[in-house]
């Protein structure tokens, strides 16, 4: 148990990460000019090798840090609230400190989305010192399997280091779906989360390009019963899922490309994760114009996406502003391009 001094301050620390936090919520409200949350990835390449991801490669070298200076400066421009550093396996960056700190002397959210596997009680102390102030790691199963090698089993240890030395926040994602064997598994591993402190999700698994794929009636029951143990806040913002899991589309305005911003390893930006090539356009020539134009452009991937970030952030918008179709050039340019987004 962490003793009263590190208990008063990691009080102190989330008090000052909430101020933060909601004083980025109301700029939201105010203005729709800036974009809300950033995925920056400083580094392709992964430790692992899960079999339903396509985001991660085994050779790419780390982005050099001055490079990513520039790019969270430019972001810090453009007004953007939150940045998470993804991957990737972001903790394989050798100079992710650095980059954490230039994130907060932006005056942005520093966050970041990693497999867990590299951290140690030192390493979380000097994210600690970095600034880092909100971490995520998906757990996929108990046990390692040919799917997933994310298991509750290897990463137990992690999670009771982070218990101790993590002053930032953290949440456990499980999952279900996508070839995940035991669904029953996700229970486990969020009430394991919950057991040390932290908060708890639960996420559906898309296919490879970000789509929808309906659960079955045991996943269905598990999913529903995680969302039971889900923080209300959580649930109230991840209530996408609730058609997803039925096989459902859901009716929404994706901000993408305005509110949410995926900044790939080359600086380009793109729609999201499962829709990198438009539009494309380097982040450091990236201005108003084009957040304006992305936030009124309807995305025709939309209505079956499970990218559960770029709802999150949407959501912010739901209420106002009525979407209208991509001009025709810009859905021929997406169609030729990495992912299509029809």
């Amino acid at each position: 148990m962490p003793s009263a001094r590190k208990r008063i301050r990691r009080s102190m620390t989330a008090l000052s990460r909430g101020i933060h936090g909601w004083s980025k919520i109301a700029r939201a409200f105010v203005s729709t000019e800036h974009p809300l949350l950033a995925h920056l990835i400083p580094i392709r390449r992964c430790n692992l090798a899960c079999e339903y991801c396509n985001e991660y490669d085994d050779f790419s070298k780390p982005v050099p840090t001055h490079v990513m200076f520039r790019r969270v400066d430019k972001l810090g421009a453009l007004g953007t609230s939150v940045v998470t550093i993804s991957g990737g396996e972001p903790l394989l960056h050798p100079e992710l400190d650095e980059i954490i700190r230039r994130i907060r002397h932006n005056a942005i959210v520093a966050g970041m989305i990693t497999n867990g596997y590299l951290l140690m009680p030192d390493r979380i102390e000097q994210l600690n010192r970095a600034g880092l102030e909100w971490l995520q790691i998906s757990i996929d199963n108990v046990n390692p399997d040919d799917v997933s090698k994310k298991s509750l089993k290897v990463l137990d240890k992690k999670l009771q280091m982070l218990a101790e030395y993590a002053d930032f926040h953290v949440n456990i994602n499980s999952v279900v779906g996508g070839g995940v064997h035991n669904p029953q598994d996700a229970l486990v591993i969020g009430k394991r989360a919950l057991e040390l402190g932290f908060s708890s999700t639960i996420g559906i698994i898309h296919d490879g390009d970000g789509q929808l794929q309906p659960l079955g009636d045991e996943e269905r029951q598990v999913y529903h019963e995680m969302k039971q143990l889900e923080k209300r806040s959580f649930t109230r913002i991840n209530s996408f899922q609730d058609n997803i899991a039925l096989g459902k589309p859901n009716q929404w305005r994706c901000r993408a490309g305005a509110r949410y911003l995926y900044v790939c390893e080359d600086g380009l930006v793109h729609y999201c994760s499962q829709q990198r090539g438009y539009p494309a356009i380097p982040l450091e020539k990236y201005t108003i114009e084009d957040i304006r134009r992305e936030y009124f452009t309807e995305k025709s991937c939309a209505p079956h996406c499970t990218v559960s970030c770029v709802h999150q952030v949407s959501i912010f918008d739901g209420w106002r502003d009525p979407q209208r179709p991509a001009p025709v050039a810009a859905k021929a340019a997406a169609a030729s391009e990495l992912v299509q987004i029809e």
